[in-house]
């Protein structure tokens, strides 16, 4: 029952047959209807029937055996029940249920590399399929760090608008730092390995003494959901114990550990101060008192009210931030009420809000809550959408 009590809208499903995963679909609700289910299939002796539904999109087939991966999972072959598998998990495995002898093999013209599809160019999922999969050096059964290091130093140059290709000597400037002070302590700082073996992730191009970012590659992570999605994706596989906060400052990307784009600043005692102008987003005071007053300052996650003296407290959190890097609009779609705990909770990305509306732990996936809407408050699901990439949940 596990399985089925915890699916959610958004789950990728696999069918599976004679020891193969034969096709795949996306579940695009749920729903609970014992009568229904009875017309369609009855029961059985004990007069149960299979009343958890779901709709799905379109089933894509497939062909992919179906005993690696199970095994890697540690589920027992043949499959024999319905299984939950967890999005940590099913992230080693991408690369293997997208290689399928159904679906041809083309060459991404940028990169040279073979990746799966029918498409004559890189796609958004052959990005990310092939972010949480990279193939790396494993040393004490830790991946080695030097790949996603060197992918998130070239999306902070897409970011500032810098040339996607470099030459080594550039590269080697650049990126050697950065595996000294992130990598993991016993490894050894090797810029040369990323610079060429990150070809064969299909995302990244050698040009002579130059190398970068493939043109679809480079595409993709120009726009600025997948790009969201892709530092996040990276951060949650590969840099679970590092210090993201000071990664992302050093490659050029320091707002993408806050959904609001801003850093706190740290430190305490006396410190020297100095003048400094400043352009900050103009927020809309009336839109915040609004959604305050809707809410009655209750918490959408928690439900409870902050009680002050005279009054209530709540706060008027954006989803997509309005700040930089994030760009997100200053509209109601845009907003949430939150108890200060929470709008904390939710701008440094422990807690995310489901495709069903369920508050889920980052750190777990649990569902911890489910957000509270008012009738009339439409909440933009690609702002909430933007927010599960920046906490790598793609």
């Amino acid at each position: 029952m596990t399985a089925l009590r915890e699916r959610r809208v958004g789950d990728e499903v696999l069918f599976y047959a004679r020891k193969r995963f034969v096709a795949k679909a996306r579940i695009l609700g749920l729903l609970n209807n014992r009568p229904l289910a009875k017309e369609i299939w009855g029961v059985d002796e004990n007069q149960k029937t299979w009343e958890h539904m779901m709709a799905l999109g379109d089933v894509v087939e497939c062909d992919v055996p179906a005993e690696p991966i199970l095994e890697g999972l540690s589920i027992p072959v043949p499959l024999r029940s319905l299984t939950l598998v967890h999005a940590e998990e099913r992230r080693r495995f991408l690369h293997l249920l997208a290689t399928s002898p159904s679906q041809p093999e083309r060459t991404a013209p940028s990169t040279g590399a073979r990746v799966p599809g029918d498409q004559a160019a890189l796609v958004r999922d052959d990005l990310f399929r092939a972010l949480a999969s990279l193939k790396t050096h494993i040393k004490g059964q830790r991946p080695s760090r030097h790949k996603p290091i060197t992918l998130l130093w070239a999306i902070g140059r897409l970011t500032r608008g810098e040339e996607r290709m470099v030459e080594w000597e550039t590269f080697k400037s650049e990126v050697a730092p950065l595996l000294k002070e992130f990598g993991h302590p016993d490894s050894r700082v090797t810029p040369e390995y990323p610079f060429w073996h990150l070809r064969s992730s299909g995302l990244w191009s050698v040009e002579g003494a130059r190398a970068g970012l493939g043109k679809d590659a480079a595409a993709i992570l120009r726009r600025s959901l997948s790009r969201a999605e892709a530092i996040g994706l990276l951060c949650s596989t590969y840099f679970a114990d590092a210090d993201r906060d000071r990664l992302l400052e050093r490659v050029g990307l320091a707002g993408y550990t806050s959904a609001s784009g801003e850093f706190p600043t740290g430190g305490s005692g006396t410190v020297k101060r100095r003048r400094v102008t400043s352009s900050q987003p103009d927020r809309d005071q009336r839109l915040v008192e609004h959604i305050k007053m809707m809410y009655k300052h209750e918490c959408q996650v928690c439900g409870s009210r902050v009680e002050t003296r005279y009054s209530h407290y709540s706060e008027a959190a954006h989803i997509r931030g309005i700040g930089k890097p994030h760009d997100g609009p200053d509209e109601l779609s845009n907003l949430l009420c939150l108890c200060p705990n929470h709008h904390v909770e939710f701008d440094r990305l422990a807690i995310y809000i489901d495709e069903d509306w369920s508050v889920r732990r980052n750190s777990t996936g649990d569902v911890a809550f489910e957000l509270r809407r008012h009738a009339d408050h439409v909440i933009d699901e690609d702002h909430l959408r933007y927010h599960r990439g920046l906490c790598g949940r793609v």
